[in-house]
């Protein structure tokens, strides 16, 4: 009995966590890294400041476990379409597709996996690093897939995926809901500008 207690009271505890992340990844992504404060989030979330600390040391912690929360999501979401079926070039899509959604959507909460030195505490910069290590990986597993398949021609596949990603990330530097190109449109330009990266043989382009 008093075990079940335990573990419902875990699990309460570990869904207002989430609610409080995502109210405060919403504020973030709108006031920016800097510009969000506690006393912003615990009033979205109708809580006092000092019930934050419950949950979290200090704002440092929180937007750590944000920028944590948003890039395990991340990370989920693309192994299911790595893993979902597909040709690799629609497979491509979908990622690059979900990349750009994040970095435009989630702009602040996104940026550390771009920029995990943000954080000046040694445990939680080494658990980002890993995150994006593992977020990167995903991309070199596509591609080499790719290569596998006779799709893609590759010389220097790390060096590929480096270049892909930069580019994809510098997009939020650049985007603007009400510019000249919608999201839609600068999506299937990546996908059009990646796959002629991938895919050019010295003897012409393949796709």
């Amino acid at each position: 009995m008093g075990g079940d207690f335990i573990k419902l009271s875990e699990k309460k505890a570990l869904r207002k966590k989430e609610q409080i992340l995502s109210s405060a990844i919403g504020i973030i992504n709108q006031k920016g890294y800097n510009g969000a404060t506690m006393e912003d989030i615990a009033a979205e979330l109708l809580m006092t400041k000092g019930s934050l600390y419950y949950y979290f040391k200090n704002k440092s912690d929180l937007m750590y476990q944000c920028h944590r929360f948003v890039l395990t999501q991340a990370i989920n979401e693309l192994e299911e379409i790595l893993n979902g079926g597909g040709s690799v070039k629609e497979i491509l899509f979908k990622m690059v597709t979900t990349h750009i959604e994040y970095v435009i959507e989630e702009k602040e909460t996104f940026k550390i996996s771009i920029e995990p030195k943000l954080f000046s505490n040694l445990e939680q910069f080494e658990h980002m690093r890993k995150l994006r290590k593992n977020y990167e990986g995903l991309f070199d597993q596509l591609i080499l897939r790719g290569i596998q398949s006779g799709e893609f021609f590759v010389k220097e596949p790390s060096t590929a995926k480096m270049f892909i990603l930069g580019g994809m990330n510098w997009v939020q530097q650049w985007y603007q809901s009400n510019g000249r190109l919608a999201k839609e449109e600068i999506i299937q330009l990546y996908c059009d500008y990646i796959l002629k990266l991938l895919c050019n043989d010295r003897d012409g382009p393949l796709c």
